[in-house]
């Protein structure tokens, strides 16, 4: 009786897991991955051998692992993907160490993170040490398959240096292409708005670069003595402390939130941009966005649905955006908009663009009965900046409140623009129909309508 008891309790817990909530096939990719991870780790253990030094050297590197990992708690960690460096101190365990020992680093480290670091939910921490076991397994056969082929190096590593450090070097690219193969299969099933191009950013890049030519250097070191560990350490220590400045510095310009610029940063860049603007007389536009009637949906729904909306608008925009706009947060439920080389007909469309797509989302409110579907309008308000118009960032800054505050009062849903030098304006939107009569209509209007 207990124990059918307990075997149901268990069987309902397991369909709680959040995994399942996935779609079926990202779920069995998961699970597929960690299968894999498990498959490779018994097959390796079956025909290991163990012997004090490599114990020895096991429990060093984990050693330093660990520190890396406390040093993180310490320097603090936010929320998204950290950089850090502890492909320094895995990498060689997959070259120096017998195979079996590659995925089982991960698994420690990963496991030291969710005690000591920051909670994540299970399936998560599961899948990322499995996919990283496994490509530390890549990594190992690799090198135990390259390495026959260069003579001595297998036992003299100084004597070969060079055909040594360029196997590592071709494994440590092994390791890396298939992590991230596997991680970034999950991220963007899970999240199908997640741009590459932001993930590969070439200081990220960079980063990438460095932390696995240091961890060549780390594992070449150790292989000839492993009091190299000693010299090592301060410096890796030094290079995660910049990777986390720097990493810290990018928060401090984001929005908790949105991660969209934060008011102060989108200011400051907004400003130096538009100056360059008036100084080589391109054209540039403003535009500023208020979510209507957001507060309502708060009262109703929840924050939680009202955090989604703003998260979702804020994604939006992420979407439409060229990649050389600058998109921010400016308060609670209002959105500012740069849009360098940007004509005011352009501006406008792209407004009007941004508009209709934010009016086209729907989100199920977690409070709602029946599965209720929430939507949101969005009010926008443009300011151009023609060519040789020597206007300042306040100027334009008043202009688009102006044109935002227009749109708000003839009917929301809609965007009205206006021109600093011309003097022309523009509406456009749901909204702009039921005022139709305070607005004349104009080129701008056609245009869009056309």
């Amino acid at each position: 009786m207990h124990a059918a008891r307990w075997i149901r309790e268990r069987v309902t817990g397991i369909k709680a897991w959040q995994i399942w909530a996935l779609p079926s096939w990202l779920s069995g990719f998961i699970v597929a991955i960690v299968v894999a991870d498990v498959v490779a780790l018994a097959a390796a253990s079956a025909v290991l051998t163990v012997r004090a030094h490599d114990l020895e050297l096991l429990a060093a590197l984990l050693a330093c692992s660990a520190a890396t990992v406390e040093l993180t708690r310490r320097l603090g960690h936010s929320a998204g993907v950290i950089k850090d460096v502890y492909a320094v101190w895995e990498l060689p365990v997959a070259i120096l160490l017998p195979v079996a020992y590659a995925p089982v680093v991960p698994i420690i480290r990963l496991a030291l993170t969710q005690i000591r670091v920051r909670r994540v939910p299970l399936y998560r921490r599961v899948f990322t040490a499995a996919a990283i076991g496994v490509s530390y397994v890549g990594a190992a056969l690799a090198f135990h398959g390259l390495i026959r082929f260069t003579g001595g190096a297998v036992t003299n590593p100084a004597g070969h240096a060079l055909a040594w450090m360029l196997i590592v070097a071709a494994c440590a690219a092994i390791q890396y292409g298939v992590n991230h193969a596997l991680v970034l299969t999950a991220i963007k099933g899970a999240d199908p708005s997640v741009r590459l191009r932001d993930v590969f950013a070439r200081e990220a890049l960079y980063n990438d670069v460095t932390e696995l030519c240091v961890a060549v250097l780390v594992s070449f070191c150790v292989a000839n003595s492993m009091i190299a560990l000693v010299f090592a350490f301060p410096f890796v220590t030094l290079l995660q402390r910049s990777l986390r400045h720097e990493q810290l510095l990018n928060d401090s310009r984001a929005d908790s939130k949105t991660g969209l610029l934060n008011a102060a940063t989108w200011e400051r860049e907004a400003t130096a941009e538009l100056a360059r603007a008036v100084r080589t007389k391109t054209p540039a536009a403003v535009a500023l966005l208020d979510l209507d009637r957001f507060k309502s949906i708060n009262d109703t729904y929840g924050h939680l649905t009202g955090d989604q909306v703003i998260k979702e608008v804020a994604r939006t925009l992420d979407t439409l955006l060229r990649e050389y706009d600058l998109a921010g947060r400016f308060g609670g439920e209002e959105f500012a908009l740069l849009l360098p080389h940007t004509k005011a007909t352009d501006a406008f469309r792209i407004a009007e663009r941004i508009r209709a797509n934010v009016a086209a989302l729907r989100f199920i409110a977690p409070g709602a009965s029946g599965g209720e579907r929430v939507s949101v309008t969005v009010s926008i308000g443009v300011a151009a900046l023609d060519g040789g118009d020597k206007r300042e960032f306040s100027h334009l800054m008043a202009a688009a409140d102006a044109a935002l505050y227009r749109a708000k009062a003839s009917g929301r849903d809609q965007v009205q623009m206006l021109s600093t030098t011309r003097g022309l304006s523009a509406a456009s939107g749901s909204g702009s129909a039921r005022a139709a009569h305070q607005e004349t209509p104009s080129a701008f209007r056609r245009a869009v309508s056309s």
